[in-house]
């Protein structure tokens, strides 16, 4: 696991012990997403201009790849929220080795209660990453713990702000969550990704 582009390319990522990197798949641990469909994810996210110069959360960060690979290719700051203390503390290492340490911050916290929580000296977010455990992103109703959260952080991002989803590929997100609306889905191998942007308050 490594940055694939900018500043850091080339960084190689301290990864999750063992058990926990398997272990989010029934409810916890990490998931670690592959370079392939990392490079492919930002190459989306660059036609929304995502995300030079934005103000990113990474939520279920895990060690923090998509996170620090935002970092990397300029985005202005990055919050980290990761429930696990074990997996936290090998994201804590990353973003020592990547040299991101003013620009980030680590909350551990469990992200369906608080969201995208807003650091001191940011008001909102341009772009949320959200990779809940597969365990709990099977069910996308609104009344379900990840349309709940949805419709949680339709609040904290900016208009027009983005939140990329994922989750395993037979999950179907719902058109709309709050002021969210679905503008794109992509799969790649056993998982989905969807693309949600913030309207304009109606």
């Amino acid at each position: 696991m490594r940055i694939i582009a900018g500043t850091k390319r080339g960084v190689k990522l301290l990864s999750p012990p063992p058990l926990l990197r398997f272990a989010k798949q029934s409810g916890g641990g990490s998931r670690p997403i592959t370079d392939r469909v990392k490079e492919s994810l930002f190459s989306v996210l660059c036609k929304y201009d995502m995300p030079n110069g934005k103000i990113v959360e990474d939520l279920f960060c895990g060690v923090g790849s998509l996170g620090l690979e935002a970092l990397s290719r300029g985005a202005e700051f990055v919050s980290f929220v990761e429930k696990d203390p074990k997996i936290a503390a090998v994201l804590e290492k990353n973003i020592e080795k990547t040299g991101f340490i003013k620009e980030s911050k680590v909350i551990q916290a469990d992200a369906f209660k608080t969201g995208a929580p807003i650091v001191a000296g940011k008001k909102k977010y341009d772009l949320i990453f959200i990779d809940p455990p597969y365990a709990f992103s099977k069910n996308a109703g609104i009344e379900s713990p990840l349309g709940g959260l949805l419709i949680l952080i339709s609040e904290q991002l900016y208009p027009n702000g983005i939140a990329v989803v994922r989750t395993e590929k037979r999950t179907e997100l719902l058109n709309r969550y709050g002021l969210l609306e679905i503008i794109e889905r992509r799969r790649w191998g056993t998982m989905a990704v969807t693309i949600l942007q913030k309207k304009a308050d109606e």
